[in-house]
């Protein structure tokens, strides 16, 4: 199926087949498609925790405002944006550089960039973390898409439930949860949107 395709297919899933699991390959696999979204400087300011035992399910769930889908899908995925992304920055553009990819005057002009805005910018360092953990669970959505599988993205969760229960670090920010499964029976078609002369404009 080709991207657009996608985009016009997908669907927030509410129900989940419980009886198709997910291989191990399958669950890296959407985190390696979800790896080559875009992030400021090549960042790479993201983790993805995936929840897929029952016992974790169930923390996660009571986290979740008991919310079926947790336990229901093969797995949820804790999506987490990291702050103080500059400080790992020149080891997450080396790759870059050894592959020729990147010269490396350009990398330094960039670490050089990130370590003057960056520090002492805790608003710049959630944006960006925000900014990256949200552009990676699309792209992992359209990922489980192209696999045939499908998906729901969820903001309903405690915060501070989720950094406790899976001993998150300061550094770490949930982003959303993200349910991926094959789809039962009975969930919505996509949802109406608005009509586009409400949302766009030509300047």
């Amino acid at each position: 199926m080709n991207i657009k395709h996608l985009i016009e297919s997908r669907v927030s899933v509410n129900r989940f087949d419980t009886s198709r699991a997910l291989s191990d390959a399958d669950i890296s696999e959407l985190v390696r498609l979800a790896t080559l979204a875009p992030s400021a400087y090549n960042f790479q300011n993201w983790k993805f925790i995936a929840v897929r035992t029952p016992q974790a399910k169930e923390r996660l769930k009571e986290v979740a405002f008991g919310q079926q889908k947790v336990a229901d899908a093969p797995v949820t995925f804790i999506v987490v944006g990291t702050l103080e992304a500059h400080v790992g920055l020149p080891q997450a553009l080396q790759p870059s550089v050894d592959a020729g990819i990147m010269p490396q005057t350009v990398a330094d002009v960039w670490v050089g960039m990130a370590r003057h805005t960056h520090p002492g910018n805790p608003q710049l360092q959630r944006d960006e973390a925000l900014r990256s953990g949200s552009l990676a669970a699309m792209t992992m959505m359209l990922a489980a898409e192209g696999m045939g599988l499908a998906s729901s993205a969820m903001s309903g969760f405690s915060v501070a439930g989720v950094k406790r229960e899976f001993k998150l670090g300061a550094a770490d920010v949930p982003v959303m949860l993200l349910s991926i499964g094959y789809a039962a029976a009975g969930n919505w078609p996509q949802k109406a949107r608005k009509p586009l002369q409400e949302v766009m404009e030509f300047a």
